[in-house]
């Protein structure tokens, strides 16, 4: 397990990086390619969105462009602060603290879930996906973007020896551990020589 998998770890590591978060992220996950997995998701209009580990809100402000219901998720208080000085606290977007693993809403409760840049720190990624899946309707679809394992044997000890990195097969073995069906994966790329993510879209399966 990588050190930021750790969820304290964690949320020291984004009280100091949601100070820059903004200004970094563009390099590795940026509008073009947010805009790009959105228009795979095909959020309908009205659809109740959860997006979960959303940060400061860089997703969150793509998702409003489909619908007026997002509730947004994450464990650090430093980094939805920023979101609410974008958001407000209770206008636009509502939102919560919480934990991936363990979800405060009730199963069914949404039509769309979207997480982007979260999973690489989950602890145990498919008791996550599980907690997608019950609180997804049947039938409905499901977009997480995680780092790509990389290629080169010195920067996978790396990788390995940080947070969470996976490849295809491994995210097809979680999502199907979880439960999905119909699951689909995609390589995305902010330029090249960037690192990679994976996005992967699935669906719970019908009652």
């Amino acid at each position: 397990m990588g050190v930021l998998e750790d969820k304290a770890n964690a949320r020291l590591f984004y009280k100091y990086l949601s100070q820059v978060y903004d200004r970094i992220n563009p390099f590795i996950w940026n509008e073009e390619m947010r805009d790009e997995a959105l228009e795979w998701l095909a959020i309908g209009e009205g659809d109740r969105v959860l997006d979960v580990g959303c940060g400061t809100g860089f997703a969150t402000e793509g998702l409003l462009r489909y619908t007026d219901d997002v509730h947004g998720l994450d464990q650090s208080r430093h980094q939805m602060e920023k979101a609410f000085a974008k958001f407000g606290t209770g206008d636009r977007v509502r939102f919560y603290r919480g934990d991936a693993e363990r979800l405060p809403f009730a199963d069914d409760s949404f039509d769309v879930v979207w997480s982007s840049g979260s999973i690489e720190y989950w602890p145990n990624p498919v008791a996550a996906l599980e907690e997608f899946r019950r609180v997804v309707k049947p039938g409905r679809r499901v977009l997480v973007v995680g780092p790509d394992y990389p290629n080169n044997s010195l920067f996978q000890r790396l990788a390995d020896a940080i947070m969470l990195f996976y490849d295809e097969e491994e995210a097809q073995r979680m999502f199907e551990a979880a439960g999905f069906v119909d699951i689909e994966h995609h390589i995305q790329q902010a330029y090249p020589g960037s690192p990679r993510a994976i996005t992967t879209i699935a669906r719970a399966p019908e009652e």
